[in-house]
């Protein structure tokens, strides 16, 4: 469950990259895990990804050019990877709801790994990886009794990634649309809480009961489910 305050937290620059290879049954992602000692989301498998620093300031000030070379340096950072500009494709731009302790505005990244690099974590603040088919991620997260567990701007992206049947069509797709642009409104539910998103009849007066078009997601405990209609 997102951690919440009564404060207003600061929005923070950030930048995530999705890496996508192709394996023998198909597409596989690339996630990793924050080592348990780390305060924020401790333990939480992520894609890699963090803050956006001044040094990624391409030198015009310019906040899309600092994400692009947030990711890259992330990526190398938390996975020992090398990707360049050109490789990137923006899937998505995410800002963490209102009332979350810590807030953040995040571009979401796809890159298609088409070498052999190794994935190498530094054991300190990243301290597992794993490739795995986004179908199978879904599966897994959705078993009640496996620890395996996602937040919600991982598990939407993996739901989309499941559709496509090779990394090329989700690169030409991702890469000839418009980034997807998310700014939950986050109602509390009995049970648990709803991530009301644009599209959704609910979504800017925060009423979930509201008749109408569903876009959000649920969130019970550590189960979630998305509903995109159009």
């Amino acid at each position: 469950m997102i951690e919440t305050s009564d404060e207003i937290a600061p929005v923070h620059p950030a930048a995530t990259v999705i890496l996508m290879r192709e394996a023998a049954t198909g597409p596989e992602v690339l996630l990793v895990q924050r080592s348990r000692a780390v305060r924020h989301m401790g333990g939480e498998w992520v894609f890699p990804g963090g803050r956006v620093d001044p040094e990624d300031d391409p030198g015009d000030g310019d906040p899309y050019g600092s994400a692009v070379n947030a990711a890259i340096r992330e990526t190398r950072e938390e996975a020992g990877l090398s990707i360049e500009a050109d490789q990137l494709a923006h899937l998505s731009h995410w800002t963490t709801p209102e009332g979350a302790k810590r807030r953040f505005a995040t571009w979401f990244f796809l890159a298609v790994l088409e070498d052999d690099q190794e994935v190498r974590v530094d054991g300190g603040e990243i301290a597992l990886h794993r490739w795995v088919a986004p179908g199978a991620a879904l599966e897994e997260v959705r078993d009640t009794g496996s620890p395996f567990r996602l937040m919600p701007p991982t598990f939407v992206s993996l739901v989309e990634l499941a559709t496509y049947g090779d990394c090329r069509a989700a690169r030409a797709a991702i890469g000839g649309r418009e980034p997807l642009v998310y700014a939950p409104n986050m109602v509390f539910i009995e049970g648990g809480a709803c991530f009301l998103y644009e599209g959704d009849a609910g979504y800017a007066c925060g009423d979930p009961a509201l008749p109408g078009l569903r876009h959000r997601t649920y969130m019970f405990g550590d189960q979630l489910e998305y509903i995109r209609e159009s």
